[in-house]
């Protein structure tokens, strides 16, 4: 039997809320995914990239929609090396300014100082889908 993570990340990859409204997005989410086995909240010091594990499938340009794992790579050592407090990167293929958590991520993935999860095994979603 196998487990469904859900990744909850706010939109801007610097912003964290406070603990009590961290405590109330678990209840929220508690509430939406009554089969989770575990909903929990991590606060991060710094912005992290939350991947999609095996699931990673490729990055496309969000201006443009080319490939971007040519150059992706580079482009998140560069905004690791300084805490990714600085996310923009010049789009090889375009020349556009585009920010790393704003390319689309064949499978999501994000940038955030805040993770809420649910944990959820498979057989008790109802009408799972999952992995068939």
């Amino acid at each position: 039997m196998s487990d469904t993570i859900l990744r909850y990340v706010p939109a801007d990859p610097s912003w964290q809320p406070s603990s009590e409204n961290a405590n109330k997005a678990v209840s929220l989410l508690e509430t939406i995914v009554p089969g989770a086995d575990d909903v929990k909240s991590s606060f991060e010091d710094e912005v992290r990239f939350y991947d999609p594990g095996e699931n990673w499938s490729g990055v496309k340009c969000s201006t443009c929609g080319a490939d971007a794992e040519e150059w992706w790579g580079e482009a998140m050592e560069t905004a690791s090396a300084d805490g990714f407090k600085d996310l923009s990167t010049v789009a090889p293929c375009c020349g556009a300014t585009v920010s790393l958590n704003d390319l689309r991520y064949v499978w999501p993935a994000a940038f955030g100082r805040l993770l809420s999860r649910p944990t959820i095994q498979t057989s008790a979603i109802p009408g799972n889908r999952i992995g068939r």
